[in-house]
């Protein structure tokens, strides 16, 4: 199923509603993303090439999504807050034939395009400019008829890069045509983890270039539901969206959850939510806390996954579920879990290790990366596939994460997990953020530092540095209070919810080796 077979039952329902106001109707957007394959085809683009957008939430996302799919293309959205250089990377990693770019973001592109010479279809949306041609008049020239061979595309997409250079992963063809039912993945995920059907009305209030977000509105528009999409992620504009278009399915990231709860009692009150059935969430582990007075506010309506760009596996845990096993991201759906150690040894209940999915046959490949492909293998069976978390399971098969490997301290030989402290520090009211992670400790290996953002009114300050690690030591043991906090007014978390930390804890590494050189000088 896809928009064209919605398109002949259902033409003038909404495919797309942005939360600015335009709509796009099924018929609407079969037409389009029929004209554009078409496009695409007549520059010679084939099943298995590749066609990259880098565009903002916009009203023409889907339609460059459905033409991809429709022309057994791969789609590659980039990020787009991406610089040019990490534009042009990838847009050379994964060989693209054809760039859709917008007009705010034509910048961008044109400079990560210098870099890119291969790829020599390059459409604007919203505008003119040297080096691309007009996207609308483009694709106008072409018919609305579908292709007579519409073969299913995929997605190639690329991870947030935020423990080093975005990797690509790439899945073969499946060959099956784009209106055949055995080829239809996403709308199975919307029926099993969501609870979706064709009367649901999903909101997206993140970007929509993400792998989570993209997947699930392929499936709502294979489904011939109704996909909501908000410009950009507001914690009170979310509600009010909820409200005026009666959403019934709703997918955050613990970061928006917890905006959500910043914002005052009343506020969250003004705002009728009762049209929501199912409010998945995902990208991250949720705070305890945090999860409990979301399940107070809008009622056992929760529904939590484990999984990643790569599709290694995946757990599920509902609300029921999770108040008997709190913290936990559930229990697999989708390949059976492994917990090992660093020799590769599998763990006991109880104990924490690297993760990883058994499945039939190895899940994923890093596009043009064997390496990368290999590190995420199990050293002796090759259908075992870790996402690099860290982790443990309990005697009844419930996975809980501690961390990502990468960011593990080990101080004094103890590990110690950031995301516990920080999952500890984010509920406290003075904070609206924070990141944590080990800084190079002559004594004790590393010691735990903490970088915060300070709730709107809140000034940084030595007497909130201690009260934040007196809030620390009165819930975690005492290695795990951050031996220093300091403050800044933003921390790097894109709107997915991921934090850049790397580059973050680089900067104090920085200061470090540059204050030793200076003392030995």
């Amino acid at each position: 199923m896809y928009p064209g077979t919605h398109a002949v039952t259902t033409p003038d329902k909404p495919a797309v509603v942005m939360a600015g106001g335009e709509v796009v109707t099924y018929r609407q957007l079969d037409e389009r993303s029929a004209r554009l394959a078409r496009l695409l085809a007549a520059r010679g683009l084939r099943a298995g090439d590749v066609v990259a957008l880098l565009a903002e939430n916009h009203p023409r996302f889907c339609e460059v999504l459905w033409a991809a799919t429709r022309s057994g293309l791969y789609l590659t959205a980039l990020n787009r807050y991406a610089t040019a250089a990490e534009a042009a990377y990838v847009l050379r990693d994964c060989g693209a034939s054809a760039l859709v770019t917008t007009a705010r973001l034509a910048t961008v592109a044109a400079e990560a395009l210098g870099d890119v010479p291969g790829c020599g279809t390059r459409l604007l949306i919203d505008g003119d400019r040297d080096g691309f041609e007009s996207y609308e008049r483009a694709v106008e020239r072409f018919p609305a008829a579908p292709l007579d061979h519409q073969p299913r595309g995929d997605f190639l997409q690329y991870s947030s890069g935020t423990t080093g250079l975005p990797k690509g992963i790439r899945r073969p063809l499946s060959g099956v045509d784009v209106a055949d039912p055995a080829g239809v993945r996403s709308a199975l995920m919307c029926r099993q983890v969501g609870e979706m059907d064709a009367s649901s009305v999903y909101l997206c209030p993140a970007p929509l270039y993400h792998t989570a977000p993209l997947g699930w509105s392929r499936g709502v528009h294979e489904l011939g539901a109704t996909l909501v999409v908000m410009e950009k992620f507001d914690a009170e504009q979310m509600l009010a969206v909820v409200e005026r278009e009666r959403v019934t399915h709703l997918q955050v990231v613990p970061t928006m959850l917890v905006r959500l709860l910043k914002l005052p009692a009343e506020t969250r009150a003004a705002y009728d939510l009762s049209s929501l059935k199912v409010v998945i969430h995902a990208g991250a582990p949720c705070p305890v806390p945090v999860k409990r007075q979301v399940i107070d506010w809008l009622g056992p309506i929760l529904t939590e996954y484990y999984s990643g760009t790569e599709g290694a596996g995946m757990t599920l845990i509902r609300s029921a579920e999770w108040l008997a096993h709190p913290g936990s991201v559930g229990r697999p759906v989708m390949g059976t879990i492994h917990v090992c150690g660093p020799d590769g040894a599998e763990l006991p209940p109880g104990q924490t290790g690297s993760v990883y999915f058994e499945r039939e046959t190895a899940a994923f490949e890093y596009h043009n990366d064997p390496a990368k492909t290999a590190a995420a293998r199990h050293p002796k069976h090759d259908n075992w596939s870790s996402l690099g978390d860290l982790g443990y399971v309990d005697d009844e098969g419930y996975l809980y994460l501690t961390d990502r490997g990468a960011f593990t301290i080990i101080s004094g030989g103890v590990n110690i997990y950031p995301a516990e402290i920080e999952a500890c520090l984010v509920v406290h009211p003075d904070v609206a953020d924070v990141a944590v992670f080990g800084l190079p400790d002559d004594e004790m290996g590393e010691y735990v530092h903490a970088v915060v953002q300070p709730a709107e009114g809140v000034a940084p300050s030595a007497e909130l540095a201690e009260r934040l690690r007196a809030h620390v030591r009165a819930h975690l043991a005492g290695p795990k209070v951050p031996r220093a906090v300091d403050f800044r007014a933003e921390l790097p978390r894109l709107p997915t919810g991921k934090l850049y930390k790397v580059p973050l804890r680089q900067e104090y590494l920085d200061r470090l080796a540059a204050a030793r050189q200076e003392a030995n000088i």
